[in-house]
């Protein structure tokens, strides 16, 4: 293998390197067995550019020792002896990193001829644990570690990176501080710096095989002290060391004065007590492109060689790529946070509950990086206890997409309170995208069902067809006019009215359920349509399908590489309104109307057993019949509703609403609906197409 390909160094000590005690925690700690009798010589290692020159009485073209008997033996040579074995492959090289250094009293790789270290002087003995202290090693470790904290696209991912990266390669623990809050951009943060201990890592106590760590281990049942190092919050008050030390930005070693007086500020008298003393303990601040945000706190053991002036380079670079990535995460976390409120607000919030009819949906994004879409539904309450179902897709997964999805959405509602046929929507609808921009297109299904008639008339415009569940398990595909996608223009839409029998489902979507870059629409709709059916098994012929559950089986026929786009579903079953339970009169408008209701309504509660209500219906029906008559020119409408409540509509021909109006105590009149906004449930008045319609509703036991 080229000694000179960069490899990752596993910055984790859940990946032991080659010839390493498992149990060992100190990275790519090295050791070097003891040479045995008869070894030759090895040759010169391959040192950097300016090393210093091989040992005297070096032999060279003897037989190569094995490649752990060399510290460094990523530069040393293949066997070249004579009972060497032919196309020997060469021994992998240990993975490049920063090691932990060996404890005080180790030895050196730097050794002159009469055996002393050219560093401290001391003589060194044969077979000691030797770390490799070259500047290409601390390189490859910042190119490892960086490219590991910048893997992370959230703020935990960042900086679990950074303690990854570091625990036990570069240091034995890391306390990592963010402020609280995080600034988002160019915001300007008010009140006091306050650092919250987002993060800890450490060389585990299980696996510290050899004791003595910087920290005493505890029994099991005890916490470590490194458990307790560190305040959970610290607030940094301004002229304070520790407001120095982060003015600064540049990492120092805890040993310099104003550092060392940072540190109990940052993690508490007893935290400051149990940093080692000396060169063992590197305080980082973590400065994003604005401010500084937060800091951490690299730890050495006693036992072991404390940090050198290079590694505070080394730290320099981990904290500057990891607040950097800090910074864009809580940027991205900002934006994610926005798109998912825009989307949030451009849905419904809740499901609205109708008379004769119960609802279910969902809502999935194509992707956790695109929150977004144009796809949209909506359940929309209509005069006579109808309801309008709708669902639409803006062509696009982007912001734009949603503004857009947003804006028909608001138009639809708007127009669904007209009380217009669904073809009307439409048309509508497509002016309005026009009227939006170029190229602003859509598909739209817009569904009215009646649970008194029992029927759905439906408009579509280039939308999927909608699927019907019967209630014995029959799954069908329903034929409705295809039409033209809205903002086209110049198209007519055409509506059909269909059966909605009670005890079926109806299932409306967006193509990204049936539609992907690994089959067609139609091939999608029969998938539907086929498991639909085969989920209507599982509950007999007799009883439909749990709509939420329904929802969930539907959103499971998509596979891996099934998500191209967003999707919206929308599911109704319908119950309808029997016939006994719905009570219809014409009215002329005259000045026996009134009382004429008033008999009506008794005579129909008492047929339902609901005389306790007589009084009531009876005084209310009068109010708002006597409004009717007083305007209208065609014959007036009464009817009564009964299901979970008792309601009461009265339609005339005369588009104005009523608005409720405090009486004076001079005025003859205008005390109609006040009457009625104290004892009815609910009521309101729709405008419709003929006129409008006032209707109340009563609870009933």
């Amino acid at each position: 293998m080229d000694s000179t390909r960069v490899t990752e160094q596993p910055t984790s000590f859940e990946r032991p390197q080659p010839g390493v005690d498992p149990a060992d925690p100190r990275g790519a700690f090295l050791r070097s067995p003891a040479p045995t009798a008869g070894t030759g010589a090895a040759l010169p290692a391959q040192g950097r550019s300016g090393g210093e020159p091989p040992a005297p009485g070096a032999v060279s073209g003897g037989p190569a020792p094995d490649a752990g008997d060399v510290p460094g033996s990523e530069h040393s040579q293949p066997g070249v002896g004579p009972d060497a074995e032919p196309d020997t492959p060469r021994p992998r090289p240990a993975p490049d990193g920063i090691p932990v250094q060996p404890a005080d009293g180790q030895d050196r790789v730097d050794r002159a001829p009469d055996g002393k270290d050219r560093r401290t002087g001391q003589v060194t003995r044969p077979g000691r644990p030797t770390p490799m202290r070259r500047d290409g090693d601390r390189l490859r470790f910042v190119g490892a570690a960086t490219r590991r904290i910048a893997r992370g696209i959230d703020l935990d991912e960042i900086v679990m990176g950074l303690c990854r990266a570091t625990v036990p390669t570069f240091s034995d623990a890391i306390l990592v501080y963010l402020r609280d809050p995080l600034p988002v951009g160019d915001e300007r943060p008010t009140g006091p710096l306050v650092l919250r201990l987002r993060r800890t890592d450490r060389i585990p106590a299980e696996r510290d095989t050899e004791g003595g760590g910087f920290m005493p281990i505890a029994p099991p049942e005890q916490p470590s002290e490194l458990d307790s190092v560190g305040e959970e919050l610290c607030t940094v008050r301004p002229g304070s060391a520790l407001a120095e030390v982060l003015r600064g930005v540049r990492p120092v070693f805890t040993d310099a004065p104003a550092a060392r007086a940072a540190l109990p500020e940052l993690l508490g008298e007893e935290g400051a007590a149990a940093v080692p003393d000396g060169q063992r303990a590197v305080l980082a601040p973590l400065r994003g492109r604005r401010r500084v945000i937060g800091a951490a706190l690299f730890l050495r053991r006693p036992e072991r060689v404390p940090f050198e002036a290079d590694d505070l380079l080394v730290a320099a670079q981990l904290a500057t790529h990891s607040a950097l990535g800090i910074d864009k995460a809580v940027l991205y976390g900002r934006e994610a946070y926005i798109a998912d409120e825009l989307q949030r607000t451009m849905l419904p919030e809740t499901l609205p509950h109708c008379t004769g009819v119960r609802l279910a949906s969902r809502y999935l994004p194509a992707a956790e990086t695109a929150r977004v879409g144009g796809d949209w539904y909506d359940a929309i309450p209509l005069p006579g206890s109808r309801v309008a179902l709708v669902v639409g897709d803006v062509m696009g997964h982007s912001m734009t997409s949603a503004a857009i999805m947003g804006q028909l959405r608001t138009t639809a509602q708007t127009l669904a309170g007209l009380d217009l046929p669904p073809q009307e929507v439409l048309h509508h609808l497509d002016e309005q995208a026009q009227r939006l921009g170029v190229d602003r297109m859509a598909t739209c299904l817009y569904a009215v069902y009646d649970p008194v008639a029992h029927r759905i008339t439906i408009a579509n415009a280039g939308h999927p067809p909608p699927v019907l569940l019967h209630l014995g398990g029959r799954a069908e595909v329903l034929r409705v006019p295809a039409g033209a996608p809205i903002g086209v223009g110049g198209v007519d839409f055409e509506a059909v009215e269909l059966e909605a029998p009670a005890g079926a489902t109806l299932l409306l979507y967006t193509d990204g359920l049936v539609e992907s870059r690994l089959r067609d629409v139609w091939t999608g709709i029969e998938q539907l349509r086929e498991k639909l059916a085969a989920t209507a098994q599982l509950t007999g012929p007799d009883h439909p399908p749990p709509l939420e559950a329904l929802c969930d089986e539907v959103l499971d026929m998509l596979g891996p590489g099934d998500r191209d786009d967003d999707i919206a579903l929308l599911a109704a079953r319908f119950d309808g309104i029997a016939p006994n339970d719905v009570a219809y009169w014409f009215l002329e408008p005259e000045d026996a109307a009134p009382g004429r209701a008033r008999r009506l309504a008794r005579r129909q509660l008492s047929r339902w057993g609901m005389d306790e209500l007589s009084d009531s219906v009876e005084l209310l029906v009068s109010e708002v019949v006597t409004n009717a008559v007083r305007y209208a020119s065609r014959p007036v409408t009464l009817r009564l509703l009964r299901t979970d409540v008792l309601r009461c509509e009265v339609g005339d021909d005369v588009p104005q609403l009523p608005r409720l109006r405090q009486a004076r105590a001079t005025d003859e009149g205008g005390r109609g609906l006040y009457l009625v906004n104290r004892l009815a449930r609910r009521w309101g008045a729709t405008r419709l197409s003929t006129g409008k319609v006032v209707w109340f509703e009563l609870n009933h036991g």
